[in-house]
């Protein structure tokens, strides 16, 4: 058994603070990354674990093992960098290289440079030095992309920015790891570098460029296939639960393979979302892993604070909290002025700086490689590995700060510069893709209007993607993926399925998450429009009501009835519907009226009536 609760009981308690503590702080107004920290700071050895002795009571409420979560903690940054793959394909990361291995790749050159030189001021070696350079040098990409998400600044200029520096420090780290090995032979031998010793050290990335090109290529051939079928398995009602079990299989299988090439978990995750960006059931898997990802990402964040010493920052307050300053201002200084030299805006620059500016959960592997090789003091280590914790811990109020400035009007007058909006932002949505939802999207498409598409059909998702058309697999009755779509930003809503009541579910959920978008409905009948325009979509359109007019007008032209009367008789019919269908419309949305069965006629002569 552990400790005083059983093997699981660490486990329960943070699940407990999941519940209870983070929405607390939401209620505050509060960042829930900043709720979790605070979270681990409470519950760990330093906070309510110091009374425990005391008040054994107190060792049901605390956390006393960090290395039971730290496997779930992982996972929690892999199930992230799969979301952001998610968000690219090949032609995204093709169009951000300059960013990428631009901009990302000298802002860690630079900034191990800048840091290193600072440790050798304060009389470390070249290698000691080198090494705390490189481990400052990285941000926290696990923090810091979430809270650019909760305040929405993921697609503008600065989410851009700062994804791509945060990319390249991840594609970084193996060669950092592999730095260090060669720093501390050079260390060993006097300054001498063995070739053999250098030949061992590259080789080892090998092995890690064989590993991507196998995920590359079995990406490529299995995760489509494998998800048509799950897609089928699920339409045939044999359950949902499938789905997320195929996605938790992709994101924790590619991160394994990852890590047995050599390379970090969350750099497979990050390339088996990217490949399954390029397929059709991308948005379904995106609203299948988000629960996940939240709550393992908390794990993440409170194994942050449960690693933060209190007593050992109570030893030396103005050492830990000096560095983790002086970190701070000099990753600033240096990340604005790269910012600003691959021409970024002065705010956008000052924005991402501050935000990247703070030290990364890398940190912690690079000085404990350090450690390891004998290159990295144990005792000014463990300062700095504390500055960072207490860094990471500021990044909310940073992203504050650079927002609230970012927002603030400059001195000469000049407007500040907005966010781009993706290509997919303000493109009409249509749930169902089958002959009718089709025939909408070709004509969409011949008045160059945007648009993205979704059904529960795999076959028909699939021949849609064949012909050229945004297609995706997903559920629109869910608010998640609704959202993943982009409905906050979309022009207009159509839902063209056959079936009434996932119409009346679409157009429920639709409607509560946008009370100004167009929305427009395929109806069963007349009768079934009547309970649309009452569940507040903006146009229904009956097709039995308008075929089965079509079809009586031809029929009594055919038999003689003057066209005239025909005509006059089918007009009357449409203004009976659209008075009942004006009435069924709620009160508060009767700004106009309905366009349901309203048809332009043409100017007909009138045949003469038979003598």
């Amino acid at each position: 058994m552990h400790g005083q609760g059983g093997d699981y009981k660490d486990l329960v308690v943070f699940l407990a603070a999941a519940g209870v503590i983070v929405p607390l702080v939401n209620r505050l107004k509060v960042s829930p990354v900043l709720g979790f920290l605070a979270a681990g700071v409470l519950l760990g050895p330093d906070g309510l674990g110091r009374f425990a002795q005391s008040l054994p009571w107190l060792s049901w409420l605390t956390i006393d093992d960090p290395g039971q979560l730290a496997q779930l903690s992982e996972l929690g940054v892999a199930f992230l960098l799969f979301m952001i793959g998610l968000e690219l394909s090949w032609e995204r990361l093709r169009a951000m290289r300059r960013l990428v291995f631009g901009l990302g790749l000298m802002q860690v050159v630079v900034c191990t440079a800048v840091l290193a030189g600072g440790f050798m001021l304060m009389g470390q070696t070249l290698a000691s030095a080198v090494v705390l350079g490189m481990g400052l040098a990285l941000s926290s990409t696990a923090v810091v992309m979430p809270v650019l998400a909760e305040r929405g600044r993921l697609k503008g200029t600065v989410g851009r920015s700062t994804f791509a520096i945060l990319l390249a420090q991840d594609l970084s780290v193996a060669p950092i790891l592999i730095t260090v090995t060669v720093l501390a032979a050079l260390a060993q031998q006097g300054g001498a570098l063995d070739p053999a010793v250098l030949g061992r050290a590259l080789f080892t990335l090998v092995p890690a460029a064989i590993g991507l090109g196998l995920m590359v290529l079995l990406g490529r051939v299995v995760l489509r296939p494998m998800f048509r079928s799950v897609a089928r398995a699920r339409k045939a009602d044999q359950g949902g639960e499938l789905f997320v079990a195929a996605s938790l299989l992709v994101v924790v299988g590619a991160g394994l393979a990852a890590q047995a090439s050599g390379l970090s978990m969350s750099i497979g995750a990050l390339l088996a979302g990217v490949l399954l960006a390029e397929t059709e059931f991308r948005r379904e898997v995106e609203v299948s892993i988000e629960p996940f990802k939240g709550l393992l990402l908390g794990v993440f964040f409170v194994g942050v604070g449960l690693g933060l010493d209190l007593d050992a920052i109570a030893a030396d307050p103005v050492g830990v909290f000096g560095l983790a300053l002086a970190l701070t201002v000099v990753k600033t200084g240096v990340i604005f002025s790269l910012a600003r030299f691959w021409g970024l805006g002065a705010r956008p620059a000052l924005e991402t700086a501050l935000v990247l500016a703070p030290a990364g959960e890398f940190a912690f592997v690079v000085f404990a490689t350090g450690l390891v090789e004998g290159l990295a003091p144990p005792q000014l280590t463990n300062t700095v590995a504390l500055s960072a914790t207490v860094s990471i811990f500021s990044i909310p109020l940073l992203a504050l700060l650079g927002q609230k400035l970012a927002r603030k009007p400059s001195a000469a007058g000049q407007p500040v510069e907005l966010p781009k909006l993706e290509a997919s932002n303000g493109a009409v949505i249509i749930v169902g893709f089958g002959r009718v939802g089709r025939l909408i999207g070709e004509m969409l498409k011949a008045h160059d209007q945007p648009f993205i598409a979704l059904d529960t059909d795999a076959g028909a998702v699939a021949a849609g993607r064949r012909d050229g058309f945004d297609v995706f697999y997903g559920d629109a009755g869910r608010r998640e993926m609704l959202q993943h779509c982009g409905v906050q930003s979309t022009r207009a809503l159509i839902v063209t399925m056959d079936a009434p009541t996932k119409v009346d579910e679409v157009v429920t959920t639709a409607r509560s998450m946008r009370d100004d978008l167009i929305l427009i409905a395929r109806a069963r009948d007349d009768q079934h429009a009547i309970r649309l325009y009452g569940l507040g979509v903006t146009d229904a359109v009956p097709e039995t009501t308008e075929a089965s007019l079509q079809l009586a007008e031809n029929t009594l032209v055919d038999l003689g009835v003057p066209m005239g009367l025909v005509l006059a008789s089918v007009h009357e019919r449409r203004d009976q519907f659209r008075k009942a269908f004006q009435s069924a419309i709620p009160i508060e949305r009767r700004n106009r009226p309905s366009r349901a069965l309203r048809r332009t006629l043409r100017p007909t002569r009138v045949d003469p009536a038979p003598e």
